[in-house]
């Protein structure tokens, strides 16, 4: 586990301080993992067997541990600005597979099956939003999966009375845009209301990686 106290942008600051600690307590129940392996059961359905995994973001890892449920013996890594998150992620999957760095300053070095960005996007400088699709489609093997808030064209969103800490627009196109060597294998949404496995009104995307 590595880390550092400076930061580019003013998003990437309020994510690895207090609030992004405060996000730990939200972020954490035995329902949420429930719904995560339902959400993630329907967003690879299609991408076969997955066998590894890297998640950009990663919080204390409740993606991470849906998927080890939906995938046993996946190798899975995690990178997460938040130094108490990471903690509890480095529990989980391991302090060699953790690292703690700003998705900006991190290159990936050994691509996985599948490269996962979820609920980061939308709290990211819009003017750094082409960084991160290049770690994404650089640590991606085979597969990318978006998950975030979707808007046919970017706007800006008070974001718990705080402004520029959320932005909505259509991530997946663009980098389908950036990227011939993409291509889209499935979509869909999960409505906060459902009753059974509620989500956050998430827009997922599956894109799948193709030789050029």
């Amino acid at each position: 586990m590595s880390g550092k106290a400076e930061f580019a942008t003013p998003q990437e600051s309020f994510w690895a301080g207090k609030f992004g600690s405060e996000y730990i307590l939200r972020n954490r129940s035995e329902e949420l993992l429930a719904s995560n392996l339902q959400f993630f059961s329907r967003c690879l359905r299609r991408a076969g067997r997955i066998r590894s995994c890297v998640e950009l973001g990663a919080n204390i890892g409740m993606n991470l541990s849906a998927l080890k449920l939906l995938y046993p013996g996946i190798s899975v890594r995690g990178i997460e600005i938040n130094r108490e998150a990471a903690a509890e992620l480095a529990e989980l999957i391991g302090a060699e597979n953790t690292e703690v760095i700003s998705i900006l300053d991190w290159h990936p070095t050994e691509p996985a099956d599948l490269a996962l960005v979820r609920g980061v996007l939308i709290h990211t400088e819009p003017e750094m939003l082409s960084i991160v699709y290049e770690r994404l489609y650089q640590a991606a093997k085979q597969f990318v999966l978006i998950a975030e808030y979707y808007n046919p064209t970017p706007i800006a969103v008070t974001y718990r009375g705080y402004e520029d800490r959320l932005f909505k627009r259509d991530f997946a196109g663009e980098m389908l845009d950036l990227y011939p060597g993409l291509k889209l294998r499935d979509y869909g949404f999960s409505y906060r209301r459902d009753p059974s496995f509620p989500q956050d009104d998430i827009t997922w995307f599956l894109l799948e990686k193709r030789p050029l």
